[in-house]
């Protein structure tokens, strides 16, 4: 084919892939695929140089700026950077740094590529005047009000701040909040996001500066773009310690290294824990260590002669979709997931993957016989991120919601005005009940130990249970005799119900699965009315009056206690002994916890970020932002951030979500018996 054809073409596509990427946030292709297409476009314009248009791709860091946010000139461009894929490859780019330089680059500096979205920040006099995105690398959008909403962006600098200052950042957000986004957008029937990326770049790209600051984004710092006073420094290393000295945040993990050897050992050392980082990162970025060097270097048309990014394989795949079927969750949220055909994606052979949701089906329009692209990191649930509509051969066929559940045969409904199809038949459904009962007797809810699906299938196979209170009735001798279930095991799960039956109500409330009754919800119902009897007796106009209800929460919850089998269900637990009311109701709980400061990091299973500040708050204790030698503990949930190494660092003591959830029920108590079970 005529290569003036394929260069325009290669162009068209890049375009494409450049304003979804760079624009709309919303990629459709990995980026593997996406540095392919470059690396054929930058072949064919070496092998044809007479071909090479002023405004080629290669030409250009990224994409136009978006006409939702006033234009930013950068004082100096903000580049991309070019692609290693092997050690091989990073000693053909030192190689070529060294010819240009004709003696040796001397060392070079390690850091991690953050994959978010890269921003500018100005600071003027050592305070915060203007925040803006890359956009084509000279151009980027004013974000500036978004960004003072950061907490980790300092709008005042510390020490003694140089007179004129832009700084180059990456903008993330943190995996954690990553999940809790997409818990809301699901709950809200939205558009989920697709990764952490996207998610970064559509939250500091708000109308709204309000919704920016909900979302809990960070930044680490990598660079100074233009600087006007300040110190004499030498190198790209003891700028960034120059930097965290002003308070800005900069990495812990960048290294000053001799040679490639090193910068090998540092991208394995980072490629084998990059699934344990609280944030994605897709990379290794490698720069020249002098600055005098990062100058004589310079740059060419699209990025500096002096850094290259290692770029990590992909945890994208393409295969095929074979087939779209349901799962029946306990609300009875029909949820469509793919069946594949098997992909080595992100460590692991992949069969299934979600979906989300059926708008979001029909928003990619995915259809059964497509090519896919499978996206799959560390332990996250993969998922289908979109189709390949450049693949399709005609044959696929677009997917809809079946009419019935393939659990129960019950009609499933979409009611108006939701975003989610459900099953209508209640816990009749097989499907429904095995999800409850598993949320019944989980660490949020009633906090059975071994409860697991595996046992909730035997118990439900066998007809032990049909329901949560039945848990509660189960005797030993019903389990001697099964598979694993031998007289220590069954007598384990047996004070595991034993210790359950006591719980706080809020607890119990949170198992039984109300629809918008999560931890925080549930704890302000057992303050308000004492007990269960107390609670399903009351309208919808009382529960609406309660402040942190409202009309949504309180018709869902009054709804639930008008079904005559939810009060059955009550009942039967108040006939097992299940505790139905708070001793001290009334009285408020006990201020146990003053003068204790906690800092959370990572997420909780239990509550939320609210939900664990309101009940250290109500017993007279702190829940902090940052660690220091005064903080009583740190709690560490889920995916911990940075806060962990610095608690450690001070020898602040750790502590999981259990000891923290005693130290809520029963005071600093808990802390020591931590201590001597430790």
């Amino acid at each position: 084919m005529d290569p003036a054809v394929l260069i325009a073409d290669l162009i068209a596509d890049i375009r494409y892939h450049d304003h979804r990427y760079y624009v709309l946030a919303d990629p459709e292709l990995p980026d593997g695929d996406y540095d392919d297409l470059r690396h054929r476009l930058l072949e064919l314009e070496e092998a044809h140089p007479d071909l090479v248009a002023a405004d080629s791709p290669s030409r250009r860091i990224g994409a136009p700026p978006s006409d939702l946010f006033a234009p930013v000139t950068h004082r100096e461009r903000m580049f991309s950077l070019d692609n290693a894929e092997s050690p091989a490859e990073v000693a053909e780019w030192l190689a070529r740094a060294e010819r240009h330089l004709d003696r040796s680059a001397g060392s070079l500096v390690c850091e991690l590529k953050i994959d978010g979205l890269a921003v500018s920040l100005t600071y003027e006099q050592g305070v915060l005047t203007r925040a803006a995105t890359r956009g084509d690398g000279m151009t980027g959008e004013d974000i500036t009000g978004n960004v003072r909403t950061i907490a980790s962006v300092p709008l005042r600098l510390l020490g003694d701040p140089p007179a004129y200052m832009e700084v180059r950042g990456e903008v993330y957000l943190p995996l954690d909040e990553f999940d809790r986004l997409n818990a809301r957008q699901a709950e809200a029937g939205d558009r989920l996001y697709a990764n952490a990326r996207n998610a970064s770049a559509g939250s500091v790209r708000q109308k709204d500066p309000a919704v920016t600051a909900s979302r809990n984004l960070a930044i680490w710092i990598y660079q100074v773009g233009y600087l006007e006073g300040g110190p004499a420094l030498a190198t790209h290393f003891e700028t960034m310690e120059w930097l965290r000295g002003l308070g800005l945040r900069v990495h812990p993990g960048t290294e000053n290294v001799t040679d490639v050897a090193a910068v090998t050992g540092y991208v394995e050392r980072v490629r084998a824990e990059r699934n344990d980082l609280p944030y994605q990162t897709d990379g290794v970025v490698i720069k020249v260590n002098g600055l005098a060097e990062q100058a004589e270097l310079g740059s060419t048309a699209r990025a500096p002669r002096w850094a290259i990014a290692y770029k990590f394989p992909a945890e994208e795949r393409i295969t095929r979709l074979l087939g779209i079927e349901i799962n029946v969750g306990r609300t009875g949220a029909a949820t469509p997931f793919a069946v594949l055909q098997p992909v080595f994606v992100g460590g692991a052979n992949v069969e299934r993957a979600t979906l989300h949701n059926e708008d979001e089906v029909h928003r990619k329009d995915v259809r059964v016989g497509d090519q896919v692209v499978v996206r799959r990191a560390g332990d996250v649930i993969p998922e289908v991120v979109g189709p390949v509509p450049s693949r399709r051969t005609g044959e696929e066929k677009k997917w809809s919601m079946p009419s019935r559940c393939p659990f129960c045969e019950a009609p499933i409904v979409r009611p108006e005005g939701e975003k989610v199809a459900r099953c209508t038949r209640g816990l009749a459904c097989p499907s429904r009940l095995r999800e409850w009962l598993f949320h019944f007797t989980a660490r949020g809810g009633m906090d059975i130990e071994g409860m697991g699906y595996k046992t909730i299938d035997l118990l439900l196979s066998e007809g032990l249970i049909t329901g949560p209170a039945d848990i509660f009735f189960l005797q030993p001798d019903a389990l001697l005799g099964f598979e694993g279930w031998g007289e220590i095991s069954v007598n384990n799960l047996m004070k595991a119900i034993e210790t359950a039956r006591d719980r706080p109500i809020g607890r119990l409330l949170v198992s039984l699965g109300i629809r918008h009754v999560g931890g925080t919800v549930a704890r302000i119902l057992a303050r308000e009315f004492g007990s269960l009897e107390a609670l399903q007796d009351a309208d919808e106009d009382t529960l609406a009056a309660i402040e942190g209800i409202g009309p949504v929460i309180a018709e869902s919850v009054a709804g639930w206690f008008a079904e005559q089998d939810n009060r059955n269900l009550v009942r039967r637990l108040g006939e097992a002994k299940v505790r139905l009311s708070d001793p001290d109701w009334g009285q408020g709980p006990e201020k146990t916890l003053q003068g204790v400061r906690l800092v959370l990091t990572g997420g909780l299973e239990s509550m939320n970020r609210n939900g664990a500040r309101a009940a250290v708050e109500e017993r007279g204790g702190k829940l902090v932002s940052s660690v220091s030698k005064k903080t009583t503990a740190l709690v560490a949930g889920a995916s911990p951030g940075s806060k962990l190494a610095k608690a450690e660092s001070l020898g602040v003591r750790v502590i999981d979500e259990g000891t923290f959830l005693r130290l809520i029920e029963h005071g600093p108590s808990a802390l020591d018996e931590a201590s001597m079970l430790s």
